[in-house]
């Protein structure tokens, strides 16, 4: 590993007190405490994905973390589970720092968890969605651009679009999210006005992420074209192509109903995929700059490789 990088600020690393503009994507089944304490440890914020784990496995999962590493870490709660009232009150008894929550209403949690002293950041992929969000009193937004791997969400806006609109459109941090995956993502992403980057698929290649060793060489493998949006009309989700993948697209051209594509969705559930390691008939969610993960590495080292590339690709930009 190259030597440790000095800390990059920003306003997100100020509100967040981390060294580096990095938050790890709470994805499910992937994002267990140990990729989490990892990320933590090394400068970055680590999210839990609370979306695969029952209430005592959260608890336990945000314990864990706690006894791994002193930094900053949080928890990634999706408000459209029957169960999100119950996840949020494990964080605020676990006195977890940050809370990222998507697919609900900011109004819910916020002022419960400022009032602890929790810092509230929420996925958004409009400026109508964001201004919402500012008015509940986030403290910063999670924009996520259709390059991103699992539910990008319905507007298809790409993050260089997305992000100068939410720069100019609320004076809170924005967080870019979709298709990053080194640092060469990150200053593209700081030069359209976002203050950090969230990152998924290229946290799931890493030593630390919990799932099924095939899962994680079907990454490698994946060319640049091997990222895709399926079930667009029902539930839009970017998967890498495979069987499963397939069987959408023909269900789709046969003219199958938005009922019999929704239980194919369920038949495939990440689960399969990523704890299973069955990667041909579940989702293999990857955003679209799988095509550039070529190695399986340290979260440590992937870490000071990005802020390593980061300042490389500063340095080469004319001006």
């Amino acid at each position: 590993m190259d030597r440790l990088q000095p800390p990059l600020p920003t306003r997100l690393t100020d509100l967040l007190g981390i060294d580096y503009p990095i938050v790890q994507g709470g994805m499910v089944w992937a994002a267990g405490s140990s990729l989490v304490a990892a990320v933590s440890a090394a400068g970055g914020l680590g999210l839990l994905g609370s979306g695969s784990m029952y209430p005592d496995v959260l608890r336990e999962e945000i314990r864990r973390v706690k006894a791994a590493t002193d930094r900053p870490f949080g928890v990634n709660v999706s408000l459209r589970r029957d169960d999100s009232p119950t996840l949020l009150q494990i964080v605020l008894e676990e006195g977890v720092p940050v809370i990222s929550c998507s697919l609900g209403n900011p109004n819910i949690y916020v002022e419960k968890m400022k009032a602890r002293g929790i810092k509230t950041l929420h996925v958004v992929t409009n400026t109508k969605h964001a201004a919402k969000a500012e008015q509940a009193g986030v403290d910063a937004l999670i924009a996520v651009g259709i390059e991103a791997g699992g539910h990008p969400g319905p507007d298809e806006l790409a993050l260089t679009t997305l992000i100068p609109q939410l720069h100019d459109a609320t004076s809170l941090p924005v967080v870019a999210a979709g298709g990053i995956v080194d640092g060469r993502g990150l200053a593209a992403a700081l030069a359209l006005g976002a203050d950090g980057v969230q990152i998924g698929t290229r946290f799931i290649a890493t030593t630390e992420a919990s799932v099924h060793p095939s899962y994680k060489e079907m990454l490698v493998q994946a060319g640049p074209t091997d990222s895709v949006l399926i079930a667009r009309n029902v539930e839009l989700v970017r998967v890498l192509k495979n069987d499963f993948a397939a069987r959408i697209a023909k269900a789709q051209a046969d003219g199958a109903s938005a009922t019999e594509l929704h239980e194919l969705l369920r038949e495939g559930r990440p689960k399969l995929t990523m704890y299973e390691g069955d990667v041909q008939n579940g989702q293999v969610q990857a955003g679209q700059g799988v095509g550039m993960i070529r190695d399986i590495l340290p979260t440590a080292e992937l870490i000071q490789r990005m802020i390593t590339q980061y300042r490389q690709s500063r340095s080469a930009m004319p001006g």
